[in-house]
């Protein structure tokens, strides 16, 4: 029955879709994303290149963060047809998310759509890669919503991410462009803020900060509380935590910091990084710091959602399923620092700081 209904909407939405079609198509690059209410720091340095390299070009952000089908409000498909409005006059449409009017619609012929995705590599299967598993999405409702269907261009930091975003998107690898997201800049460029962030927090004053990054599912405030506990006793160290924004350990006081620190801010002023299934670990090997990763739900995850990179062969002697194990590793302090590089190099080709530049010629020559 869910799935009919799907297929109902989708039809009335392409219906309402056809006369829309018959506005002008303006230069005007749409942005679309449900993964937020404010445009990422991705889209935000990609406009203000495009700003500098077409300064006529109209920019308009339409972003409605939706957690889950369930949160299918009317409020949310009236915004859906405030989409399509937008998307009948666009030359190029950009997302980093799955976008319900980009995938489920038949656009204009002028109409250029770009995936950037929101995460610099995919460590973890996802999108069609994981429908029909136990973490992923059911396998009818993501064929009746068109999953990832009607991208021009997927944009992926290295040919062996590409294979894995043709997989998951189900697309051609021919679609696939190599870039680096505007974020490298970010993580490779700009001051270290560790001063102010000691001074904003200072109860991890003249310790080594541990930064704990954990993917989101259904479990991360158990292993969030685990790391917390076995870190807890150790004076010299301090587990600086960065939930992701829709775990509910995000909103515990125990984890908060005070001032506005971006976690690529607490990359870069952190000693070591702790991480799981998440693609910052792609990210922080750019920075060469040890990075460890906590593994508890190692074997249950690869089942219910699926890996694309095998952490235990590219990183066998820093992966633990114990948090008083890891603790004891990075108490000891070595690490192998060659894996890191050869995992950068891998999954990163283009390490520049002119990945926002070279992102905005590409999609300037789109328009």
């Amino acid at each position: 029955m869910k799935v009919l209904l799907i297929r109902i909407l989708v039809l009335g939405l392409r219906i309402l879709y056809c006369p829309m079609k018959l506005r002008k198509t303006k230069n005007k690059i749409l942005y679309l994303s449900r993964q937020s209410n404010t445009p990422s720091a991705d889209m935000l340095a990609l406009k203000r290149e495009i700003e500098m390299l077409a300064p006529q070009t109209n920019q308009e952000f339409r972003l409605r963060l939706l957690r889950d089908e369930k949160g299918l409000s009317l409020s949310y498909l009236f915004g859906i047809l405030g989409d399509m409005w937008s998307l009948a006059s666009a030359k190029v449409a950009v997302t980093d998310t799955y976008s319900i009017p980009l995938s489920c619609l038949h656009h204009k012929n002028k109409l250029q759509t770009v995936q950037i995705w929101h995460a610099l590599g995919a460590v973890k299967q996802f999108g069609l890669q994981s429908a029909g598993k136990a973490q992923g999405r059911d396998a009818g409702v993501s064929k009746a919503l068109c999953m990832h269907k009607n991208y021009d261009h997927v944009i992926a930091p290295s040919q062996t991410t590409a294979e894995f975003y043709s997989k998951a998107f189900g697309c051609d690898l021919s679609v696939m462009r190599i870039f680096s997201l505007p974020r490298v800049d970010a993580i490779l460029k700009g001051d270290c803020r560790r001063e102010e962030f000691i001074k904003e927090n200072p109860r991890f004053a003249n310790k080594r900060l541990i930064l704990y990054v954990p993917t989101f599912r259904e479990k991360d405030h158990l292993f969030i509380q685990q790391l917390h506990r076995a870190f807890a006793g150790e004076e010299t160290l301090g587990l600086v935590v960065a939930p992701h924004p829709l775990s509910q350990s995000a909103k515990e006081p125990l984890y908060q910091l005070a001032g506005d620190f971006s976690t690529y801010d607490l990359m870069k002023l952190c000693d070591e990084m702790i991480t799981d299934y998440s693609a910052c670990s792609v990210e922080a090997s750019l920075l060469l710091k040890p990075l460890r990763f906590f593994l508890p739900d190692y074997e249950e995850y690869k089942q219910e959602q699926g890996l694309n990179v095998e952490l235990t062969r590219w990183f066998p002697t820093v992966c633990y399923f114990s948090a008083e194990e890891l603790v004891e590793s990075v108490k000891q302090g070595d690490y192998p620092l060659e894996n890191a590089k050869t995992f950068a190099n891998c999954f990163v080709e283009n390490k520049g700081t002119d990945n926002a530049k070279k992102l905005a010629n590409f999609v300037c020559s789109l328009l």
